[in-house]
């Protein structure tokens, strides 16, 4: 997705399109399995059946983002506007988050209490209306990346003043938090999945990378090629272990889940360095196909799990081959090309118009050190 305040970037596009297409495959897995399918297991499907793993992609990925535009509005003599940062923020994500929302509020509307509408801000948390429904479910993590909005202009500024050790020093914090949370919650592995104490320092790390790519540019160049082979390695590597021991949905309260978040972002955070800086590019279409699969990651995201269950539901296992494998690479095609459909007339109807409100948010000259150089 195309950005007024950094130069386009289509490896971060890709990106968004790995992280969706993960949590796609987590969800048709689940609902694939549900109705009798074949169940994969092992470690070296984890990626799949543990798919979730692409919600700490997104997170550390956007830390990456933001951060590597705060650099740039800093090389530039400029720094950001809170509030013009804002406005794009909530132009970029509300109008759609809203209309899932809307569609939460209706499905459960024999239950709706005004009290409700503060889930709004908070479709992490208790009993939001989206979550009460897996046609909506995947709305949690907006209100959870909206906070990180909030305070983002803050941790950028003070990292541009005193240095990535300032980002660091936010990563022993949450660290001394998520040990103290452990002791008193008995549900410890949701609580890390799905709130501020379990993914801050995800978006903390990629902001830490975006300092790091900045800073080591020609290097990470130079060895792209060997550090993507590590950093793929490294992801498959994390998630196979998550499953084996503390898989998520089979371990309500396990300690794994302390250092998971930090383990999975710096997986993530080494494939983004690494992709970001791999000088080659894919064939021309695909490299297009990608790209765009990254600009409709949001409603694809937001949208997938409600055209999962219509499939689920309504049309339940095809076996048009006999072979179960078969059968089932064919209904993921289906499933995913009509999601891709949908995620794009969603993109063009409801994203992009108000997409194309947004304004650059960099002003001003800045007064603090470059300590980041």
């Amino acid at each position: 997705m195309h950005s007024l305040n950094i130069h386009y970037n289509p490896r971060l596009d890709q990106l968004r399109w790995l992280a969706a297409t993960l949590v796609f495959l987590f969800h048709f897995h689940l609902e694939y399995a549900g109705n009798g399918g074949i169940r994969l297991d092992g470690p070296w499907s984890a990626l799949i059946t543990e798919g979730h793993t692409g919600v700490g992609l997104f997170f550390t990925l956007s830390g990456f983002l933001f951060m590597q535009i705060a650099l740039h509005q800093h090389a530039a003599g400029r720094e950001i506007v809170y509030r013009d940062f804002l406005r794009n923020r909530v132009l970029r994500i509300v109008p759609l988050y809203l209309v899932v929302f809307l569609v939460a509020t209706s499905i459960g509307r024999d239950k709706f209490a005004p009290a409700d509408l503060l889930y709004l801000f908070a479709s992490n948390l208790g009993l939001a209306p989206t979550s009460g429904t897996v046609v909506t479910g995947a709305a949690w993590t907006i209100s959870l990346e909206f906070l990180f909005y909030l305070v983002f202009p803050f941790l950028a500024r003070f990292t541009l003043e005193r240095s990535i050790a300032y980002l660091g020093g936010w990563l022993v914090l949450m660290a001394f938090f998520k040990l103290a949370a452990y002791t008193v919650n008995d549900n410890s592995t949701l609580m890390y999945f799905s709130t501020w104490v379990g993914r801050f320092d995800q978006f903390l790390i990629g902001m830490a990378a975006a300092v790091l790519h900045q800073r080591w540019r020609v290097q990470l160049a130079r060895l792209a090629p060997l550090l993507l082979l590590a950093s793929v390695a490294l992801v498959l590597w994390d998630t196979a272990l998550m499953h084996r021991v503390a898989p998520f949905g089979a371990t309500p309260r396990s300690a794994f889940w302390i250092w998971w978040s930090l383990l999975e972002s710096a997986g993530w955070a080494a494939l983004i360095l690494a992709w970001v800086a791999f000088a080659p590019r894919l064939p021309g279409v695909l490299e297009r196909a990608l790209s765009q699969g990254g600009k409709v990651s949001f409603s694809f995201y937001l949208l997938h799990m409600g055209l999962l269950h219509i499939f689920a539901t309504r049309v339940g296992l095809v076996a048009p081959t006999g072979t179960p494998w078969i059968d089932g690479l064919i209904m993921l095609a289906v499933a995913y090309g009509a999601t891709w459909a949908l995620a794009t007339l969603s993109y063009h109807i409801v994203e992009e118009p108000f997409l194309r409100m947004r304004r650059s948010y960099g002003a001003g000259r800045l007064a603090v050190p470059a300590a980041v150089a």
